[in-house]
């Protein structure tokens, strides 16, 4: 399968990344088909030497049916190359694991400790059930 991925060039701690078509099973910063444009996550958001790219053929790889990754498909919605994929929702990842777990666990105590007032709805009778002997 064809992905529209970034492979990082630059230094430690200074990276610099290609726009790059490549089989999905080839290494992230091994060999590709072709360089399509850069990335510079260092740079100011205003600044257009932030990402540059080539329109044309990223158009043309996507219609021969290569799947952008994630991060790709955000810097071709900003850049109008393709509808702006929607935002994933993880609203734990900013808390630390072990204030997750315990809210986790105060999460399932509450809705039990809740859910019995409400469940206070009139009762029909049942018949009574005969024993075989």
């Amino acid at each position: 399968m064809l992905k529209l991925r970034l492979s990082r060039g630059g230094t430690k701690k200074r990276p610099v990344y290609k726009v790059v078509v490549a089989d999905s099973r080839f290494a992230r910063d091994g060999r590709f088909i072709e360089k399509l444009g850069f990335f510079n996550p260092l740079l100011p958001k205003e600044k257009k030497e932030r990402v540059g790219l080539e329109a044309e053929r990223i158009k043309y790889w996507l219609g021969q049916g290569a799947k952008p990754t994630t991060r790709v498909a955000r810097i071709l919605g900003e850049n109008e190359l393709m509808p702006m994929p929607v935002n994933g929702n993880n609203p734990n990842k900013a808390v630390p694991k072990k204030e997750r777990n315990k809210k986790e666990e105060d999460a399932k105590k509450a809705p039990k400790a809740e859910a019995a007032p409400k469940e206070e709805a009139p009762k029909a009778e049942a018949a009574p059930v005969e024993e075989k002997k």
